[in-house]
């Protein structure tokens, strides 16, 4: 009959140290969220880039011959650690030749062309992060590295083509505006709790095939908005500072 007791006795404290320890995990488990989500997230990023240029179009198909640089200015809006609306004005320069072209085109065939002209972009995008963005203490399973995808659409600005050449041209070259449509991807990268350091490379579609100072070269008129046009594509490093702070109790994206 003791001995029974004593194995009662032994079971009832080895229940209750399995209680202790499973209430103890549970109550350390909520502790460790609720410290992982003191932090306050921010809904806003501004911020500068410097990078380079490269003109895409009828006298290059290189993504990268004849870059030249860049600097822009970045804001951006944040709706969660995924999402974000990004602002950008930047201001470049394109540079190209005709000179090592494959492609044979009536004017330029003899008498080589060289242009150049400054850029201003403005584009506003929508970017989606593959994983949620942040420190992990702001936001529960966030990552301090994630890469994401962008599309938006802009305007683009570029003064009269410096143009060189003794071929004769259809028409004078001119000073533009146009609609263009930035498609690209990156990666984003926390290097403090507010600092983030986001490289990208974009390629900019645009509306309008006058960048290089030359209209349809092959003198045949083309119709669609980005059907035989120029572009440009962008590689660009971002410093961004974050700001505006979400309400810690109501606001903060916790699921």
């Amino acid at each position: 009959m003791l001995q029974m007791v004593r194995q009662d006795k032994t079971r009832i404290m080895r229940l209750w140290v399995t209680m202790l320890c499973l209430q103890s995990a549970f109550f350390c488990h909520r502790s460790s969220m609720c410290m992982a989500q003191d932090d306050p997230e921010y809904l806003m990023e501004v911020g500068g880039a410097l990078g380079l240029m490269a003109y895409q179009g009828d006298f290059n198909g290189s993504i990268l011959k004849g870059m030249q640089p860049m600097a822009a200015v970045v804001a951006k809006y944040k709706m969660n650690p995924r999402m974000a609306w990004s602002a950008q004005l930047s201001l470049g320069k394109l540079k190209g030749s005709s000179k090592d072209v494959k492609t044979w085109y009536p004017q330029t065939a003899n008498m080589p062309l060289d242009f150049s002209t400054g850029l201003t972009d403005f584009s506003v995008r929508y970017e989606y992060n593959f994983w949620p963005f942040g420190t992990g203490k702001e936001y529960l399973g966030a990552k301090p590295l994630t890469p994401f995808i962008a599309i938006g659409a802009g305007l683009l600005f570029s003064g009269k083509p410096k143009v060189t050449t003794e071929a004769p041209l259809a028409e004078a070259p001119e000073s533009v505006v146009a609609l263009q449509l930035p498609i690209g991807l990156g990666v984003k990268y926390k290097l403090r709790d507010r600092l983030n350091l986001i490289a990208e490379w974009m390629v900019h579609f645009t509306g309008t095939d006058k960048l290089d100072g030359m209209k349809d070269p092959y003198g045949i008129k083309s119709s669609g908005m980005f059907k035989n046009t120029d572009g440009f594509s962008t590689l660009q490093l971002s410093l961004t500072y974050d700001l505006w702070s979400k309400c810690k109790t109501c606001h903060n994206d916790k699921d």
